[in-house]
């Protein structure tokens, strides 16, 4: 049994009279100590998707139909003090800025002892103990005077090293990183993720990395889920999914990449944008960009097939 096993999520958000969705059927697993990547645009519905894990839709958005199972229970149907439990405990989350995770005016150590007591019985010594050990685990220099620093007293890099420790203080099943460089200097990206993916190495934690960047994922991944508009439109081994695309987007995000341009030529990319939630096209919402696009596209909805949802998957592939 996965440890993690999401069945047909739907987050819906009210729109004057009618509701629109923002996750339309997602299926995902996650096994213990596997690394997922889950990768689109801005839109595609990542975020929402961590957020729906942790049960942390904020009203008026509300999960309207599915099913999240974490170690065999149903996340959805526990009590509040159960769902606290495992959030921030058995399920940890990295988000994107930590100058937004950390609050500026509690020093790193209040902050990590405060965090430790909220889900384990421990006096605040032991707790301090376990906090420098932590900080020194993700590297930061000098970890029992740094831990009496304020956020705003170290670097980018370490704010987000900080934020790591924090997540990892309650030793959880899964952590779910959320775009965890975008805030950082392109120098420190790497040093950013090759130590998230020895952590998760080393404590075997199951890893959900959200993200934009295929060039990231392709690095630190075992297995990939691509999301468009509210839903996945391929998932599969990642290796699998960079070498033979099945899906037009798929494509279409790995030949957005630098790497894969030809010296001075300019880069490929996808036209038009992703359509927002509240004006979704008819059919597969991809359709409008899609360069192997028909009619049927334009009227029906491609099924979840294979480990994608295209009416043109075959061509797609060969034309990678």
């Amino acid at each position: 049994m996965p440890l993690l096993d999401i069945r047909d999520l739907h987050v819906a958000f009210p729109s004057g009279r009618r509701e629109v969705e923002a996750l339309r059927g997602v299926d995902l697993t996650l096994e213990r100590g596997e690394r997922l990547g889950v990768v689109g645009e801005s839109g595609a519905g990542k975020s929402m998707l961590a957020f729906a894990i942790l049960d942390l839709i904020a009203p008026p958005g509300r999960i309207t139909a599915g099913s999240i199972f974490f170690d065999g229970r149903d996340i959805l149907r526990l009590p509040e003090p159960a769902i606290r439990d495992i959030r921030g405990n058995r399920i940890s989350m990295i988000f994107q800025d930590p100058m937004m995770t950390l609050n500026p005016v509690l020093t790193i150590g209040t902050q990590m002892i405060e965090t430790l007591r909220a889900h384990r019985d421990i006096s605040k010594a032991a707790a301090r103990r376990l906090s420098v050990e932590r900080l020194k685990q993700v590297s930061i220099p000098s970890a029992e005077s740094r831990i009496d620093a304020y956020p705003h007293e170290l670097s980018g890099g370490l704010r987000q090293r900080v934020v790591i420790a924090i997540a990892l203080l309650t030793e959880p099943e899964i952590i779910i990183a959320d775009e965890p460089t975008t805030a950082l200097d392109v120098t420190i990206q790497a040093e950013i993720m090759a130590l998230i993916l020895r952590l998760c190495r080393e404590n075997n934690v199951g890893l959900i990395l959200i993200t934009h960047d295929l060039g990231v994922v392709a690095e630190v991944t075992e297995r990939l889920m691509i999301m468009y508009a509210g839903l996945c439109v391929e998932a599969g081994p990642t290796r699998r999914l960079i070498d033979a695309p099945a899906h037009p987007y798929t494509r279409g995000l790995l030949g957005a990449l630098p790497q894969k341009a030809r010296r001075g030529a300019r880069l490929d990319q996808i036209p038009g944008s992703m359509p927002p939630i509240t004006a979704l096209p008819s059919g597969c919402a991809y359709h409008p960009r899609c360069p192997l696009a028909t009619a049927r596209c334009a009227a029906e909805a491609p099924a979840f097939r294979a480990g994608v949802a295209c009416h043109h998957a075959e061509r797609a592939e060969s034309r990678a």
